[in-house]
């Protein structure tokens, strides 16, 4: 297994939809942000873009993306999360504008590789990277993964639940914390995503007779329907996890 970046072998991501299918729920392949912006993270970010790569077997194991950009080390300054974050670190890129810290958009493993904790070895990648940019903090605007389970409760008050043993709750923020990552927001409106009630529809598999909010599979919070306007929105929400890289390693580094 080898970290390959995207301008090492773009040919590589082409593989990514098909081998990766299912690992993200349809609705969350139709943000709003825009194809404009994800076709120029290749473009301008290419570097950020990796894959684990199992050569012998020609497999990918897991996939990252991220993207440098602004951060003053505050809370405050983290923003409403991952549509926040994208816009601005491209007008901080147009702007000819020196980031401070690295941002995740995205850590997935294949199907076929999970199980495996290739998720630590994604994160601890993106470490790498931030540390060999010179960045002191890498940051994550979290998709808690069992906050499906209870899409009505406040994402500040899901991200604070902790097991017996004082770890938190969420098996994907767990792995983060235990990687040197510190729970420091939460947000309520991420990512938005939208679309025609007959796209919503589509994209959950469900039927939405009349106007109103709905729990959806694999939804952190509900969908608000307009059938009357044919349209139907829905806020992701995020929960911030930072790493301060500015001292020793917290996470070690993996093999490139």
């Amino acid at each position: 297994m080898r970290v390959v970046r995207y301008t090492e072998r773009p040919e590589l991501w082409d593989r990514i939809t098909e081998e990766f299918a299912g690992v993200i729920p349809e609705y969350n392949l139709h943000g709003d942000i825009g194809e404009g912006y994800w076709n120029r993270l290749f473009d301008d970010f290419g570097d950020h873009q990796f894959v684990l790569y199992d050569e012998e077997a020609d497999a990918i194991l897991g996939a990252g993306r991220s993207l440098p950009r602004l951060w003053d080390g505050t809370p405050e300054d983290l923003g409403t999360g991952l549509d926040a974050s994208i816009r601005d670190a491209f007008a901080a890129h147009d702007a000819g504008t020196k980031p401070t810290a690295l941002c995740a958009l995205g850590v997935e493993v294949a199907p076929a590789h999970q199980g495996k904790s290739l998720s630590k070895v994604l994160l601890q990648q993106m470490i790498t990277m931030a540390r060999a940019d010179g960045l002191p903090s890498l940051i994550v605007p979290v998709r808690p993964i069992w906050k499906h389970r209870y899409p009505l409760v406040p994402t500040e008050r899901y991200a604070s639940w902790t097991r017996a043993d004082g770890e938190p709750f969420d098996p994907w923020i767990r792995t983060q914390v235990r990687l040197g990552g510190t729970i420091t927001a939460s947000m309520e409106e991420s990512s938005m995503i939208s679309g025609t009630v007959a796209d919503w529809e589509s994209w959950t598999g469900m039927e939405f007779p009349e106007s109103g909010d709905y729990v959806f599979p694999e939804g952190l919070s509900t969908l608000r329907v307009d059938r009357e306007q044919d349209r139907a929105s829905y806020w992701e929400p995020a929960v911030w996890i930072t790493y301060d890289l500015s001292s020793s390693d917290p996470a070690g580094s993996p093999r490139t």
